[in-house]
């Protein structure tokens, strides 16, 4: 039995579920789309170049739900779900979960991305166990704010000792798969025993080229 852990946007989805909840605040009117969408492609533009605040961008994406109610939220990932991440699944992530199901290891989703998307798509893709950034709730609903460290960068490391340590038992770190198509993993990447770069952007591929790791692609 070993550990996989997956990285979820542009890995397993094709695109970015994070980008496109931007957007998608921006399709429903919630949030004055000229402005937010221009400010939320520049986040994305940081992410890819590396040099994302993700405290920043966390603050301001959580931003239009403050108020908003549990059903009201809930709602909203539902029609989500439905619009946005269906046309982004893909068939061989799907096989790649599956591989490693029937193989009897242990299944983690592990993303930057905020709860509020990261916990419907990790259901819809079968998964148990998941990881990502925080959002800070209240009694009567969500406060619109982030909450904890990031689940980016070395934020994944930390996320993923703190896991571990709740669980009786976790295969070591050289059992462990980790699947990527970021050079923000590299962190958590180079930690495990069995990287795996998955349609990687160029500073991962060229990383991955150097290293020998395995390098693989969900879309072709």
């Amino acid at each position: 039995m070993a550990l996989a852990i997956f990285d979820l946007d542009n890995t397993l989805l094709d695109g970015d579920s994070d980008h496109r909840w931007g957007e998608f605040l921006c399709q429903r009117g919630m949030v004055t789309a000229d402005d937010f969408a221009q400010q939320n492609d520049r986040f994305y533009a940081d992410y890819q170049a590396g040099t994302l605040d993700m405290t920043a961008y966390l603050t301001f994406v959580l931003a239009p739900l403050a108020g908003r109610s549990h059903d009201e939220v809930a709602a909203l990932q539902r029609q989500f779900i439905s619009d946005c991440i269906e046309p982004m699944l893909l068939d061989k992530a799907f096989a790649l979960i599956n591989q490693h199901r029937i193989a009897g290891d242990i299944l983690l989703l592990m993303t930057a991305t905020h709860a509020v998307v990261a916990e419907p798509v990790a259901a819809r893709l079968g998964f148990q166990h998941w990881l990502g950034s925080g959002v800070s709730l209240e009694e009567n609903g969500y406060t619109g704010k982030p909450e904890g460290l990031p689940c980016f960068q070395e934020g994944k490391i930390s996320h993923l000792h703190a896991w571990r340590a709740k669980r009786d038992t976790t295969p070591d770190l050289s059992d462990t798969w980790f699947y990527s198509d970021s050079h923000n993993d590299l962190p958590l990447l180079s930690r495990v025993g069995h990287p795996v770069a998955v349609d990687p952007d160029a500073t991962l591929l060229q990383h991955a080229e150097q290293e020998s790791w395995p390098i693989i692609s969900l879309r072709d």
